[in-house]
């Protein structure tokens, strides 16, 4: 054979075991996937922001954190284990791409820090995420409160196109089931196959051990007096009197509640209500509530202007559009940004949108929003005690978000208006006809 021809044919040879390679190396690929797809998500087993929390902190209402567990859903250790690996597994999305943990990440207070989350396929909603932590004890789910129960709330985003993607609950369920680890477990934990009512069960079990209290303000309520500093200390009296917070984050106007600052209830607090036509968009959702369909409601609510009405989706009353629900403050300095659009990014900028008396043009503005007359150092001691209100496990987080928010509010204050502040309450507008 000749020089020539013999360096074509080993040119030929080396390409074509070049070619063996990279086939048997994508194949190879495409085998660890699928084995590592059948695996169960790796959780952050030594990290302590995702594990079950514990009953012993200063503050932790242990009667009440007893009374809220479902009697048709006790928790066992194997069911919240089984809830938390579904919490991380992003399997539960329709693309395997989002999580539970997505829009709730442990390592942000267990929310997303985003105005809006957003969902599969880099879809953004409407509203802003809440925190799991302390949600046992809402007495409704979501900003609007269209559910009771953990449960109902664990199976809706899952089923929501812009958030994880599913067509059904029985889809989600057939591509969790097709794991075999998972299979096992809920035999195991259930005595049954995977089912959608069992997987929401384990679920909601996992988010109730997410507990969240023992905080300076907690130990100074338990006796500590030196606990919080005094300007936090001045921040809670004005909390309860002058800065009327008392109006919605207490059991009553005269009963100061210490463990979770919420009313269960739903207020319009005046949050960008003159950017949406709410009258059309409350005739065309009465026609939606009318079909008493949860889905559907759900879907209005995070993917488009109807969630603006906020609590008249669900009621169809007219004094409840765009009232949305108390949202507990534990925590607050850490899980923003703030109300149901993530509107605003400091808590100066919230304190600035009450002070002034929020919404002027609101028709259904709640009567107890009026201007507050807050000084700038009671706006400081506002935040100082709301700063109290985070837990040990957010401590170093929460001193940096502080001092980022302060160097912002020094500089930069859109909501704040002086004369409105310390002006006298205007009339509020006449709902439209």
């Amino acid at each position: 054979m000749k020089i020539g021809a013999q360096r074509t044919l080993d040119s030929r040879v080396k390409r074509a075991l070049i070619l063996v390679v990279m086939v048997a190396g994508i194949f190879g690929c495409e085998r660890s996937a699928k084995k590592a797809s059948s695996q169960l998500p790796l959780i952050p087993e030594t990290d302590p922001l995702a594990q079950p929390k514990s009953l012993q902190q200063v503050g932790v209402p242990v009667a009440m954190t007893r009374g809220v567990i479902p009697a048709d859903n006790p928790q066992t250790p194997e069911k919240i284990s089984l809830g938390q690996k579904l919490f991380f597994d992003r399997r539960l999305s329709a693309d395997a791409t989002v999580s539970c943990s997505t829009c709730h990440d442990p390592a942000l207070a267990f929310t997303d820090r985003k105005p809006t989350s957003v969902g599969i396929r880099g879809r953004v909603g409407q509203r802003n995420a809440p925190t799991v932590l302390n949600a046992l004890y809402n007495k409704t789910q979501f900003w609007d409160g269209r559910v009771n129960t953990l449960e109902e709330q664990a199976a809706l985003p899952i089923v929501n196109s812009v958030e994880m993607g599913h067509t059904s609950l029985d889809a989600a369920v057939a591509q969790i089931a097709a794991v075999e680890e998972y299979e096992q477990a809920f035999r195991n934990v259930f005595r049954r196959p995977a089912n959608s009512p069992d997987l929401m069960r384990a679920i909601a079990s996992y988010e109730r051990t997410q507990l969240s209290f023992d905080s300076p303000f907690d130990h100074f309520i338990a006796g500590d007096k030196n606990a919080i500093d005094e300007s936090a200390k001045r921040g809670w009296e004005l909390f309860n009197n002058q800065a009327r917070c008392n109006k919605c984050h207490a059991l009553t106007e005269t009963t100061r509640d210490v463990t979770n600052l919420i009313d269960n209830d739903f207020h319009n607090i005046g949050v960008l209500i003159v950017k949406h036509n709410v009258v059309p968009l409350a005739r065309q959702a009465e026609q939606l509530v009318k079909t008493g369909d949860t889905s559907a409601i759900d879907q209005a609510a995070i993917q488009t202007e109807m969630s603006a009405l906020g609590r008249f989706l669900i009621t169809k009353k007219e004094p409840d559009i765009a009232s949305f629900k108390t949202p507990n403050i534990r925590n607050v300095l850490v899980t923003g940004p703030y109300f149901h659009d993530g509107s605003q990014e400091t808590l100066w900028d919230v304190i600035d949108h009450y002070n002034k008396g929020a919404g002027l043009q609101d028709p259904y503005l709640d009567q107890d929003i009026q201007p507050l007359a807050l000084t700038e150092n009671d706006i400081d001691d506002l935040v100082a005690f709301m700063a109290s209100l985070t837990s040990p496990n957010y401590k170093e987080q929460g001193a940096t978000e502080l001092a980022r928010q302060r160097a912002i509010a020094r500089t930069t204050r859109p909501q704040r208006d002086t004369a409105r502040a310390f002006g006298p309450k205007p009339p509020r507008p006449a709902p439209p006809k």
